[in-house]
C-alpha cells in the first residue's frame, strides 16, 4: 500500500508540477514579482498537500521566523526535493543557487530565471566563486534571501558531512547573517527512490550566525549546529515510527552520533566546489 501511495503520489506530484509551468506559461513573466511569487508559493503548497494527503507523509517547519525580513544566507542541509518546496514556502524572496544544468531545462529554466535564481557552473572552477559573488551581491541589493545548500548536493542521512567553502565565500563577501536549518527529509523521501513513507518530515530554522567569524570557526559552528539538530530530528521520526526502516548509515549514526572524523584541510578560497 506505501508503495502504492508513493507511485501515486510520484504522478500527481509531476503532472502537477508540469501543468502549472505550461498553464502559467502565457503569462507568468508579464506578472508582477509579488504575483509571480504567489503563483510559485501556491505550487510548494499544492505539493506539501499532495505529499500528506496521497503518500501520507506531513511536513513540520519550525522557527522560520528566525529568517531576518531582509538579506540574509539560509544554509540549509540537503536531503530530498523537499527541502527545496518547503524553503520556497517559508522563505519570503529566496535566491536558490543551483546547478547551472537546471537553467537549461526547458521552461523551468525560463521560470528559475525570471524569478532570480544563481545558476552554478562547476567546471569553471577557480571563476566559480566570483561569478556566484555576483549574482548574490544583486540578490542583497534587493533585500532578498540566498538559500545554498552547504554541502553541495543531496545527501543520504548518516552520510559525513562535508560543508564545502562556498558558504564561507559568501558569508564572508556579503557581511549578512547566515541562518542554519536542520532537517530529516531524506528518511521520508529518499533521493532517487519512489518510495515515500508515511509519518512527518521536520525541518527547523536555528538561531543565527552573525557576520564576522574566520573561516574555520564559521564552518565549524554551522555544520556543529546543523548536524546536532538534524540527530535530534532523527531521533524524534524514530521515535513518532519506530517502524521506520533504517539504513546502515543511519544505524550507525544513531549508534554513534559522531562516528567520521570530519577533516579540516584548508585550500585556497575558489580552488574547491561549492
Amino acid at each position: 500500500m506505501i508503495l502504492l501511495r508513493s507511485v501515486l503520489f510520484q504522478v500527481l506530484f509531476y503532472v502537477h508540477l508540469i501543468g502549472q509551468l505550461l498553464l502559467n506559461l502565457p503569462f507568468f513573466f508579464l506578472r508582477s514579482e509579488e504575483a509571480r511569487w504567489r503563483i510559485v508559493k501556491g505550487w510548494a503548497r499544492n505539493s506539501l498537500w499532495l505529499l500528506r494527503h496521497v503518500a501520507g507523509t506531513g511536513s513540520v517547519v519550525e522557527h522560520a521566523d528566525r529568517v531576518p525580513a531582509g538579506p540574509c544566507i539560509v544554509a540549509a542541509k540537503h536531503q530530498s526535493f523537499w527541502d527545496v518546496i518547503a524553503l520556497l514556502l517559508v522563505v519570503e524572496r529566496p535566491t536558490f543557487i543551483l546547478k547551472k544544468e537546471l537553467m537549461g531545462i526547458p521552461v523551468f529554466g525560463w521560470y528559475a530565471r525570471t524569478l532570480g535564481m544563481i545558476p552554478v557552473d562547476r567546471s569553471r572552477r577557480a571563476a566559480v566563486l566570483p561569478s556566484l559573488l555576483a549574482g548574490a551581491r544583486k540578490a542583497v541589493a534587493e533585500g532578498r534571501q540566498i538559500v545554498i545548500y552547504p554541502e553541495g548536493t543531496r545527501s543520504a542521512p548518516g552520510t559525513a558531512p562535508n560543508y564545502r567553502p562556498g558558504i564561507h565565500y559568501l558569508y564572508a563577501e556579503l557581511r549578512i547573517p547566515t541562518v542554519p536549518v536542520a532537517l530529516n527529509s531524506g528518511l521520508f523521501w529518499p533521493r532517487q527512490a519512489v518510495r515515500r513513507e508515511p509519518g512527518t518530515i521536520q525541518a527547523e530554522f536555528l538561531e543565527p550566525i552573525p557576520p564576522g567569524l574566520e573561516r574555520d570557526p564559521f564552518i565549524a559552528e554551522l555544520r556543529d549546529r546543523i548536524e546536532e539538530r538534524s540527530l535530534g530530528l532523527v531521533k524524534a521520526a524514530y521515535a513518532e515510527r519506530p517502524d521506520l526502516a533504517k539504513s546502515a548509515l543511519v544505524a550507525q549514526l544513531l549508534a554513534d552520533p559522531d562516528p567520521h572524523p570530519v577533516e579540516q584541510e584548508r585550500a585556497p578560497e575558489g580552488t574547491q566546489g561549492l
